[in-house]
């Protein structure tokens, strides 16, 4: 299929779906408005030389899991993946944490009585793995390839994390599974919140949550190598103001929120698709902290020093009660704080006998109040003598982040709030496609949602080929 195409932004998903169009014949050309492609997915020197920083996301378990990634071969472009010996941990104020491993059988035994109600909840899942992540890492499907398997799912997924942990009887469990809910950025009573914590407990038993060696910029250059095979280009630098300049390609892929995209189409979109694009809703942002230390993390539980994630927050109450003040515009106390320490299992990423840790909590969506020392109050709760391990810290407030990505609106690091409504009509009932025949969007605005798993533009790419084809 002969054809010209340009794809706006060269995040993941912007990546994913250039190559897809490439792989289908087409000429493809990225624009990518910073000086460095990777979008939330980049490597920088953010605190002290030597010191290698993830700006975005630090851990994959739906990046190790995406199907089209595992379609490409990423290992021979330098892509590859660190596995701490457990996935996660979760210490509590007793001194002791509880482990998300990455056996499901260890898991199991691990959490005493909650053990058989564990394994009922994600074996299913874990057990069809190469199934099931397809089906919720595509569009929304009334007419899923598994209805059986997704039917499961879906009672479960659209319960609360707080109704669905009325399972676990163990404290400790429940702990763990707020953490994982939280990832939602919902509060715990919202229906969906429960969907999230399957979803990322399900891959650590699956395929792990893994970092790549030398950091998430590891993931862009091994995109960009596969890209460079099919003789397209990734050109940085190169902020598009306006899609009237593109109309000379066949196909144009926007890798951009629908505000982003509504900058740029004025003149290509219509007055009905655009007023959509404009009542999009955004969700809640972060406020994160890089740092770089000339120690360990002194964790008062060592079992915290196996896994390269570690959820900060304590019981499912307090998580329930930090997320559910964040939904409603407040700023809590005590946050729930999402930290990895990546150079524990990967000694490229800093100096030799030194450390780097990456920290982050949640925030109404824009916040201008500084946070750090309540996330650092929470690091210290549970590893008391961590300030005394700081070498230097880069600290990013929400406005921060987006000056440095404006996909990540006011600090939403998931392209949107992802209640309900949002899930099923991301980001219109149009999902990828938009008013102008030829213009597509591709962003995690779009269905799976947020993660680094480039599956936003396979499916955005796939459809813009099968209806280009139809012309």
């Amino acid at each position: 299929m002969p054809g010209k195409a340009c794809v706006i932004g060269a995040g993941p998903n912007g990546l994913a779906a250039a190559i897809v169009l490439a792989q289908a014949g087409l000429h493809v050309e990225v624009l990518e408005a910073q000086a460095q492609p990777g979008g939330a997915a980049r490597t920088m020197d953010l605190t002290l030389p030597g010191f290698k920083h993830d700006f975005g996301s630090a851990v994959y378990p739906l990046g190790a899991g995406s199907p089209f990634f595992s379609s490409l071969p990423l290992n021979g472009h330098g892509l590859e993946w660190i596995h701490s010996p457990a996935a996660l941990a979760h210490p509590l104020d007793d001194g002791t944490a509880v482990m998300l491993e990455r056996s499901l059988d260890q898991t199991s035994a691990s959490l005493g009585i909650d053990g058989k109600a564990w394994t009922q909840l994600m074996q299913p899942f874990v057990k069809h793995w190469k199934e099931f992540a397809p089906q919720i890492l595509g569009p929304v499907s009334f007419l899923p390839r598994n209805p059986l398997l997704m039917a499961h799912f879906g009672m479960l997924a659209l319960q609360s994390a707080h109704s669905l942990a009325r399972r676990f009887r163990d404290q400790r469990t429940r702990a763990l599974f707020a953490g994982l809910a939280a990832h939602s950025f919902l509060s715990l009573d919202e229906p969906l919140s429960a969907a999230f914590g399957i979803l990322l407990a399900v891959p650590a038993h699956a395929v792990g949550w893994p970092i790549p060696r030398g950091g998430a910029q590891s993931i862009t250059n091994a995109l960009c190598g596969v890209l460079a095979t099919f003789s397209s280009k990734v050109s940085v630098s190169s902020p598009v103001q306006n899609l009237a300049v593109l109309k000379n390609n066949d196909l144009t892929l926007c890798d951009l929120t629908p505000r982003q995209l509504l900058k740029v189409g004025e003149q290509s979109l219509s007055d009905s698709y655009k007023r959509q694009l404009a009542s999009y809703r955004y969700g809640a942002a972060v406020f994160k902290v890089d740092y770089a230390l000339n120690a360990p993390i002194p964790w008062k539980a060592a079992e915290c020093s196996r896994a390269a994630t570690v959820h900060l927050g304590g019981s499912f109450e307090q998580i329930a009660e930090s997320e559910k003040a964040v939904r409603s515009g407040q700023h809590p106390d005590r946050p729930f704080v999402l930290l990895a320490q990546p150079s524990l299992f990967d000694s490229s990423r800093a100096p030799a006998g030194k450390y780097i840790a990456w920290a982050y909590c949640h925030v109404p969506n824009g916040s201008r109040v500084d946070m750090l020392q309540k996330l650092e109050d929470q690091i210290e709760r549970f590893a008391p003598g961590f300030r005394d391990c700081i070498l230097a810290r880069r600290v990013f407030s929400p406005a921060d982040l987006e000056s440095m990505d404006a996909n990540l609106v006011g600090g939403d690091i998931g392209g949107g709030l992802m209640d309900l409504r949002n899930f099923l009509f991301r980001p219109t009932r149009r999902h990828y496609a938009t008013s102008a025949p030829d213009v597509y969007i591709c962003s995690s605005s779009t269905p799976p949602g947020g993660g680094v798993h480039g599956m936003c533009g396979y499916h955005a790419a796939k459809m813009a080929l099968t209806r280009l084809k139809r012309n």
